[in-house]
């Protein structure tokens, strides 16, 4: 049977959104309520170190130096910034700009104003995406046999795949190199209903948009990272199994 993915499509939702942008549902489904200024923190920026796709803060916050880390942008050494939320990540090395830190805080978003409505999560973390990807004129062509299995088959029978390894083909629509020691490899195949139809695996090997893989591993269900990232399903440390060339 033959799955076919719009890539230029989800390429072009991703790139409107934001790099970083990411439908991350909350583990009780509500929207955040705004905020107090109190309920936010303020640093006061040292060193600011600018990576490909991070923009690395060395501040202070209450008198104690930290790390922080957030979607790139312009950010001034001696300028005071507000954040809400933040993911502690320990021994974390950067690729992109080659450094460990012991301590390093991913927030979700900087802000000069206290007070406003707490964002988002949009940086730190990857997550899945939400809604049905519909074919059009730039489509990538999947053949799998009958006996292979769709993202929508491991959908509808999760508890099974999380107790045993199954080897699943999908197309590359998104990647989040290097978060929390993994890549984080978004795949579809063009099945799926009701937002179930992207799997998210973490993995080590290097994998980009456009390539067909396929990827051996077992589902972790209800994982739950904090600071509101929380996966129904989700394939961790997957070992890939092969890459084909881009279909792009």
């Amino acid at each position: 049977m033959k799955m076919k993915v719009n890539l230029s499509k989800v390429l072009m939702i991703l790139a409107v959104a934001g790099m970083f942008l990411s439908c991350v549902r909350n583990k009780n489904g509500a929207s955040a309520p705004a905020q107090s200024e109190s309920a936010f923190n303020m640093i006061k920026v040292s060193e600011v170190i600018q990576g490909g796709s991070y923009t690395y803060i060395s501040a202070t916050e209450n008198g104690i130096a930290k790390w922080i880390a957030v979607a790139k942008q312009e950010v001034n050494p001696g300028e005071v910034l507000y954040y809400y939320d933040a993911l502690p990540m320990e021994n974390f090395h950067s690729k992109e700009i080659d450094k460990t830190f012991d301590v390093i805080y991913f927030v979700n978003k900087i802000t000069k104003t206290p007070g406003a409505e707490q964002p988002a999560m949009t940086g730190g973390m990857p997550a899945s995406h939400q809604g049905k990807v519909e074919a059009s004129d730039a489509e990538v062509e999947i053949t799998k046999a009958e006996s292979e299995l769709s993202i929508a088959d491991v959908f509808a029978n999760k508890a099974e795949y999380s107790s045993k390894e199954f080897e699943i083909k999908g197309a590359v629509v998104k990647v989040n190199e290097q978060v929390m020691g993994k890549n984080w490899v978004h795949i579809q195949d063009g099945t799926g209903a009701g937002g179930n139809f992207d799997l998210t695996i973490t993995t080590q090997a290097d994998v980009k948009v456009g390539d067909v893989v396929t990827f051996k591993g077992k589902l972790t269900l209800e994982k739950d990272f904090g600071a509101g990232y929380f996966y129904d399903v989700i394939m961790e440390d997957g070992t890939l199994v092969q890459k084909e060339g881009t279909q792009i």
